[in-house]
C-alpha cells in the first residue's frame, strides 16, 4: 500500500505537467500502476485492516441484555454476571463502547455567568504537611473563591474546615473584596451543609442577603471553575515552595495572587484583574453590621481557669472562677469576656491538644492561692454559743416564790 507521503508527491509531480507517469514512478520508486491508482484516488490513502475477533464477542449478547434492563450497571458487576474471566481492562473498554447505546443521554448546558452574580467556593490542601507550631505538622485547608464572571481568585489558609472557620474564611475574603455577590456556590462541604445549609450558615447568608447554593452529588459541570482553580494552585503555586507556618502560606499567597489574576484568559478575552472591576460594580456593598462568623461558647470558668476552643485550652483571669464567661474565637484570636469586658486574649494556636497559658494569669492565681491560705491560717477559732436555760421558769411552774423567806420551825427539846 502506498503511504501518504508518496501519494502526495505523485500528485504534486503530475500537477506540474513536466513529468510523465513513468518518470514519476521512477522518481518516487513505485510502479506505473501505483501512480495510476494514486492519481485516480481523490482521498489520501488510509489503512483499513480487517476486523479481527475478540474474546469479548461471545459475551457481548448477554452484556447487551443486561444493559437493556440496567444501563448503569457497573462493568465489574457485568463481568460477574456473564462469567467473564479475562482481562478486566479489556472488558471495561468494550463495555464503555456499547453502553452509550443503552444509557439515557444526560446533556449539559453551557453556563453563562453574569457579572456580580456568583462566586464559587471550595477547599484545597497542600501536597505535603507544613509546620503549624509546637513541633507539629498538618495540612490545613485553603479556601479558594474564584469569581464566576471574571475568574478573579481569592484564597486564604484556614485553621480547620469546621463551620466557624469556614464562615470566618468567607467573611474575610468578602471584606477583602469590599463587595457581596448574589450567590456563593459550595460543593457539599460538611461544614457548610449537606443538601441544606447548617443553621449558622443560613444565618450568615441571611445577614448578608445572599444565597448559599449547595451542589447536588455528582455534578462536576457546575463547579468546573473551582476544580480548575485547585489544579492551577497545585501546578503553579505549590511546586518548589517551602513554608515555615500557615502565616507564611498566606503571605506567599498574598504575593502570588496578583500575578495569577493578571494572566490572560482566552475564554473571557481579558485579564481577571481587569474584568473584576465590572464584576464588583454589579455586587452589593458590605452590610453595616458584620455577620456572625466566629466560634462562640458560654461556660462557667472552672477552678483551673482554662477554657477549651476546639482541641486547645486557653487560660483566663482566675479572678472570674465560678462565673459565666463568653469564649469567642476567629481565625487569628481567642478572647474571653465577662459582662462585655475582655478578661483574656490569646493568639489562636493552629497545633492541636495544647495548653496556652498567659503568665499574668498564673501569677494572679498564685497571689489568690496565697491569700486564700493566709485567710485560713489567721481565721479566728469559732466560738460555740451554748444556750443556758433560765431556771426561774421552773419556780414559776411549781408556784415557788423565792422572794419570801421561809419560816423557821421550833423543835422542842
Amino acid at each position: 500500500m502506498i503511504n501518504l507521503d508518496d501519494w502526495a508527491e505523485i500528485r504534486h509531480l503530475f500537477s506540474t505537467g513536466k513529468h510523465s507517469k513513468r518518470e514519476i514512478g521512477r522518481i518516487v520508486g513505485v510502479s506505473r500502476g501505483t501512480v495510476d491508482r494514486a492519481l485516480e484516488s481523490d482521498r489520501a490513502p488510509k489503512y483499513q485492516g480487517a476486523a479481527g475477533g475478540s474474546s469479548f464477542d461471545a459475551f457481548a449478547p448477554r452484556v447487551r441484555e443486561l444493559l437493556v434492563k440496567t444501563p448503569t450497571m457497573p462493568a465489574a458487576t457485568l463481568a460477574e454476571r456473564v462469567g467473564w474471566s479475562g482481562s478486566a481492562s479489556l472488558f471495561r473498554a468494550k463495555v464503555a463502547v456499547i453502553r452509550p447505546e443503552y444509557a439515557p443521554p444526560d446533556p449539559a448546558d453551557r453556563l453563562v455567568h453574569e457579572p456580580g452574580f456568583q462566586v464559587q467556593c471550595d477547599l484545597w490542601f497542600p501536597h505535603a504537611p507544613l509546620p503549624v507550631g509546637e513541633g507539629q505538622s498538618d495540612t490545613p485547608p485553603v479556601q479558594g473563591n474564584p469569581s464566576a464572571f471574571s475568574g478573579f481568585i481569592q484564597a486564604r489558609m484556614l485553621p480547620s474546615r469546621t463551620t466557624p472557620d469556614l464562615l470566618g474564611g468567607m467573611w474575610t475574603l468578602l471584606q477583602d473584596a469590599q463587595a457581596v455577590p448574589s450567590r456563593l456556590l459550595w460543593d457539599n462541604e460538611s461544614g457548610i451543609g449537606r443538601r441544606r445549609p447548617t443553621e449558622p450558615v443560613a444565618a450568615f447568608a441571611g445577614s448578608l442577603g445572599l444565597e448559599i447554593k449547595l451542589l447536588p452529588a455528582r455534578d462536576p459541570e457546575s463547579k468546573g471553575m473551582v476544580e480548575r482553580m485547585n489544579r492551577f494552585f497545585r501546578q503553579r503555586f505549590m511546586p518548589g515552595r517551602d513554608f515555615r507556618s500557615p502565616a507564611d502560606v498566606n503571605g506567599q499567597l498574598e504575593d502570588w495572587l496578583p500575578k495569577a489574576n493578571h494572566r490572560y484568559s482566552r475564554s473571557r478575552h481579558g485579564r481577571p484583574d481587569e474584568l473584576i472591576v465590572l464584576d464588583r460594580e454589579r455586587m452589593r456593598e458590605l452590610p453595616p453590621v458584620s455577620p456572625e462568623a466566629v466560634f462562640r461558647n458560654a461556660v462557667r470558668l472552672p477552678r483551673d481557669y482554662y477554657v477549651r476552643v476546639f482541641s486547645n485550652d486557653y487560660s483566663v483571669d482566675p479572678s472570674f472562677i465560678g462565673r459565666i464567661v463568653d469564649v469567642v474565637a476567629d481565625l487569628d484570636t481567642v478572647w474571653v469576656t465577662h459582662d462585655g469586658v475582655i478578661i483574656a486574649t490569646h493568639v489562636r494556636a493552629w497545633a492541636r491538644h495544647l495548653v496556652v497559658t498567659d503568665p499574668a494569669h498564673v501569677a494572679r492565681a498564685a497571689v489568690m492561692r496565697r491569700d486564700f491560705r493566709t485567710q485560713r491560717v489567721h481565721r479566728p477559732e469559732p466560738v460555740e454559743s451554748v444556750e443556758v436555760r433560765d431556771l426561774a421558769a421552773y419556780d414559776e411552774i411549781f408556784g415557788i416564790d423565792l422572794g419570801q423567806r421561809p419560816a423557821l420551825l421550833e423543835v422542842a427539846s
